[in-house]
């Protein structure tokens, strides 16, 4: 009979983001538990399982005629279970209504890709999962959390969580969980999605910087006091500074045609909430001189971190005039 994607035996889960796919092969063995409810989940890991294991568990039990065995780690299988997995995905491959289904987790990268290329050829589905390296492509990921849920969110507030969240995708995915749980504001704008974060050091940062660049020296000042008395090293206020004066720098740099789209990076409507009144080439370097000598001081015995740190804030606030 001919195969079909939609019930291969086994699936590869390849690549893409650690969380995301780890989710991904959680969210594949909940359908495969869908389909088969009769079905017991086995789990195992390649780097410690050997072909015994795996015939072992692909085959009836005293439990259930059938299984669903999650593969973690499938890029460390030796070479004797990788053989028995391709063997079992042939032969299940025949009848897969009545196989038991089994789901690999694969990191990604060039390990383990002969084994790869061999279960696809025997009849395995891979489904590959994004890198979201790019801001652009998380920006994506926040907007299509809130879809998920029948709920939206506002680009500026999208954005917010992503420059703050982004390098840990497991908590962005948490907050737009948690945002649509508890609001009902249809779409999430930014004072909720700040209402939430003031709590996380990182997003202190941010809120400092948002304050320096509008021009609120006391409340920018006040803001990066508070945010040192929670534990948040002046090093980290000065990246988040940093970050915002580097969003200037660039949008003006692209609006002059110095730079492309592409090195930009940064969505069209993303673009205009990026002011750029009142800023020069000459005060843009006063502040990036005033941020290197921040930093220096951060980092050098001796120095003064919160007097340099204010420094900053009100040279940023004043676009470099102060």
């Amino acid at each position: 009979m001919a195969r079909q994607a939609g019930k291969a035996p086994v699936i590869v889960v390849y690549g893409g983001d650690l969380y995301l796919n780890g989710e991904t092969v959680r969210e594949q063995c909940e359908a495969a538990l869908k389909r088969r409810p009769d079905a017991e989940l086995v789990e195992l890991d390649a780097a410690t399982a050997d072909r015994y294991a795996f015939d072992e568990a692909v085959s009836p039990s005293l439990l259930a005629d059938v299984a669903v065995v999650r593969v973690d780690d499938l890029q460390s299988a030796d070479e004797k279970l990788g053989d028995s997995i391709v063997d079992y995905c042939t032969q299940a491959a025949a009848d897969p209504n009545n196989a038991s289904i089994v789901i690999c987790r694969h990191e990604g990268g060039n390990k383990g890709k002969r084994l790869l290329d061999r279960l696809i050829q025997a009849g395995a589905r891979k489904v590959e999962v994004p890198d979201l390296k790019k801001p652009e492509a998380k920006l994506n990921y926040v907007m299509q959390c809130f879809e998920k849920q029948g709920r939206r969110v506002e680009p500026i507030a999208a954005q917010q969580l992503v420059d703050v969240l982004g390098g840990s995708i497991g908590e962005l995915t948490a907050m737009c969980g948690q945002l649509c749980f508890d609001f009902d504001d249809d779409p999430i704008g930014l004072d909720r999605v700040n209402q939430y974060l003031t709590a996380n050091a990182q997003v202190t940062g941010f809120n400092v910087a948002d304050a320096a660049m509008a021009g609120h020296t006391a409340d920018a000042i006040v803001k990066m006091r508070s945010a040192v008395e929670q534990g948040v090293e002046p090093v980290a206020l000065i990246g988040a500074l940093a970050s915002k004066l580097r969003a200037v720098a660039k949008v003006s740099a692209f609006n002059a045609g110095r730079i492309s789209a592409a090195e930009l990076g940064m969505n069209p409507w993303a673009r205009k909430y990026v002011k750029l009144g009142g800023w020069t080439s000459a005060g843009m370097a006063t502040c990036i001189r005033t941020l290197a000598w921040a930093d220096e001081e951060c980092k050098t015995n001796g120095g003064d971190p919160m007097y340099a740190l204010e420094r900053s804030i009100e040279t940023i606030a004043t676009k470099g005039r102060a």
